[in-house]
């Protein structure tokens, strides 16, 4: 990754798993390393200036020792209220039927408990969050929108995520949330950070 930046990714097949080790070395490097957790890997970026590439990476290492998936810090359990189908979820009939559900059987196994945000990407504010259980698995669609309304809650590739603007998109959109994920106003622009837990809840 450069002189300045070192990539960890860990190469466990389990989702969950992986993300977990992702999150709980991020919590152990140093805040001035700026640690960005992904899905199954960890970027930091240091000052070579400062801080050497070969000590920076010895310190990885002994890290990496007391790395756990039990060692994740607690995150916080936010609630998203959901309008399901109609105009705010316009695949949702479609992706019960190409999962063998019905529609309320799909909200019922997203609604079921809190899911993880493993990580944010794609655009400002964008949770990925799960992984969903294998019976809501489906692939991306096969042609993109090019525009997704914001607050859109969509599923795709064994997660779940909410598009925090106005933006193309090729997940499923389920429903739709009426909270902001991104404001450049607030000192905490993310609604959302990686290890959080969502709890999605259907509402009227």
């Amino acid at each position: 990754m450069g002189e300045a930046a070192l990539l960890i990714e860990c190469l466990l097949d389990d989702v969950a798993v992986a993300n977990a080790h992702a999150l709980a070395l991020s919590a152990r490097l140093p805040a001035d390393w700026h640690p960005l957790p992904a899905i199954r890997s960890v970027l930091i970026r240091f000052d070579p200036l400062r801080d050497a590439q070969d000590e920076v990476l010895a310190h990885v290492r002994r890290a990496l020792v007391t790395v756990t998936p039990d060692a994740v810090p607690a995150g916080r359990q936010v609630v998203v209220p959901v309008r399901y189908g109609g105009e705010d979820g316009p695949d949702l009939e479609d992706a019960a039927r190409q999962l063998g559900l019905t529609p309320d059987e799909l909200i019922a196994q997203h609604t079921a408990q809190p899911w993880r945000v493993l990580m944010i990407g794609f655009a400002p504010g964008f949770p990925y969050i799960g992984p969903l259980p294998a019976s809501l698995h489906l692939p991306r669609r096969a042609t993109p929108r090019a525009a997704v309304p914001a607050g859109s809650v969509a599923i795709a590739a064994g997660m779940t995520g909410i598009y925090p603007a106005r933006l193309p998109g090729g997940w499923h959109l389920i429903g739709r949330t009426p909270l902001a994920l991104f404001d450049p106003m607030r000192d905490s622009p993310a609604l959302l950070r990686p290890g959080d837990h969502v709890q999605f809840i259907a509402a009227a």
